[in-house]
């Protein structure tokens, strides 16, 4: 068998791909939303890695002898990958994208989701990622961390205008660790740092002057000690904001500590 023979039965292989996802695939998932989307999406690919492995090794020799030889040819592992990231995976990305991020909303309004569900489909999203610079894990990140800090600039201007100092302190810390026992359920562990950074920057970094005034108005007195506690919780770090720690004693521990100072 020569090059151009090997071609063309390359090129019919993708194109029994196509009309295989083209009939069956793409109406079956273009029908489903949510969580029902990703469930279904995790069981095709799933069945689909299955027949590829199959058809690989009725073609291993093939694969391991003669596509090396020429290095123009793709191998046919990376011909199936191509096929179903191409025709199914790219076609339907944005609607896997809504389906994760309103599952993560949900549970971070409190609602109970599939975790492991949500695992599962990320773990998808990096393993289809090509070598010529494709990242979709690292483009479903970035939509994240923008929703995120949106999220959580909506969040700190209600609990300025409503709350005490003390209680977004409360809530800072609780948000905290929250977005990392979350984070550590389904996403990469890079994720996770990210994320702690994005809710730091919203609820510290960026209202910390009107924070000052906030506490300054409720009581001058202790705006000395306040400022090092602001500080100290700009800088905890993820241990010390751990869930083994509860609010009360994490606030009774950074009061304690700046207490020399009045």
């Amino acid at each position: 068998m020569g090059v151009t023979e090997l071609q063309t039965g390359a090129a019919g292989m993708y194109l029994s791909f196509s009309f295989s996802f083209y009939c069956q695939v793409l109406p079956n998932l273009a029908n489903k939303q949510g969580a029902n989307l990703l469930r279904e999406f995790i069981v095709m690919w799933s069945n689909y890695k299955l027949m590829a492995r199959w058809l690989c090794r009725f073609f291993e020799y093939l694969d391991r002898f003669f596509i090396p030889q020429h290095i123009e040819l793709e191998s046919l592992n990376d011909i199936s990958f191509r096929c179903f990231r191409d025709l199914v995976f790219k076609k339907l990305y944005c609607k896997f994208i809504e389906a994760v991020l309103t599952l993560i909303n949900q549970e971070r309004e409190g609602l109970q989701i599939d975790c492991i569900l949500l695992k599962n489909v990320l773990e998808i999203f990096v393993e289809l990622s090509d070598c010529r610079g494709v990242n979709y894990y690292g483009d479903f990140e970035q939509i994240m961390l923008t929703e995120i800090s949106s999220y959580y600039s909506r969040l700190a201007s209600e609990w300025l205008l409503y709350d005490s100092s003390a209680e977004y302190v409360h809530k800072v810390f609780w948000c905290l660790n929250r977005e990392k026992q979350r984070a550590s359920q389904y996403l990469h562990p890079d994720t996770e740092v990210k994320i702690l950074q994005v809710v730091k920057y919203q609820l510290l970094d960026q209202i910390a002057n009107k924070l000052m005034e906030k506490k300054q108005a409720e009581n001058s007195g202790l705006v000395t000690d306040y400022q090092e506690i602001l500080s100290k919780c700009a800088g905890m770090t993820l241990q010390e904001g751990s869930s083994s720690t509860s609010p009360e004693e994490w606030l009774s521990n950074l009061m304690a500590s700046s207490a020399h100072i009045c």
